[in-house]
């Protein structure tokens, strides 16, 4: 597969280095960029998995709540849980630091609700509800409270060009 320069990370030319070191805001903006073709592809690529991601849950809601066949809505779980998979994949490929965020955390907290559908299967409605509100607060919720790290009790964010390391 051919690159071509437009469509992939671009590295800044070395006679800017010195000023790099003098501005460390505009550093991580010169030294990795990507074309605005390419963070368009994957913009509209998250946010399609996204979708149907909801797509999926809204299909499934009505089997679960209402205890219809489940036949009638098992596709419906079926891409909710695939195309949480792959958000979820793609989460923790760009950022370790999502596994002790708390938009991480709590999406295995989640995941841990949704297992417990076979243990309490006669509290399926009321687990369901509480995930979807979990989701929604997180999803929607202020930034100091999904980058918020339980490991080290304060927001985390990844430095922008860097990949952080876990340092306890």
């Amino acid at each position: 597969m051919k690159e071509y320069p437009d469509d992939t990370m671009k590295k800044s030319n070395p006679e800017s280095t010195h000023s790099r070191q003098q501005n460390p805001s505009t550093a991580s903006k010169e030294q990795y960029s990507i074309s605005e073709t390419r963070f368009w592809i994957q913009r509209l690529s998250k946010t399609s998995v996204r979708a149907l991601h909801i797509l999926g849950i809204a299909g499934s809601a009505g089997g679960i709540l209402y205890g219809v066949e489940r036949e009638l809505w098992l596709n419906w779980w079926v891409l909710a849980m695939v195309t949480g998979v792959i958000m979820m994949s793609l989460e923790i490929s760009r950022s370790k630091l999502w596994l002790i965020q708390l938009k991480g955390v709590l999406t295995f907290v989640k995941l841990g609700l949704l297992g417990s559908f076979i243990l309490i299967p006669q509290h399926k409605p009321a687990l369901f509800i509480t995930i979807v509100l979990m989701s929604v607060l997180i999803a929607h919720g202020p930034a100091g409270l999904r980058h918020y790290s339980i490991w080290h009790r304060r927001r985390i964010d990844e430095k922008p060009g860097k990949k952080k390391q876990f340092k306890g």
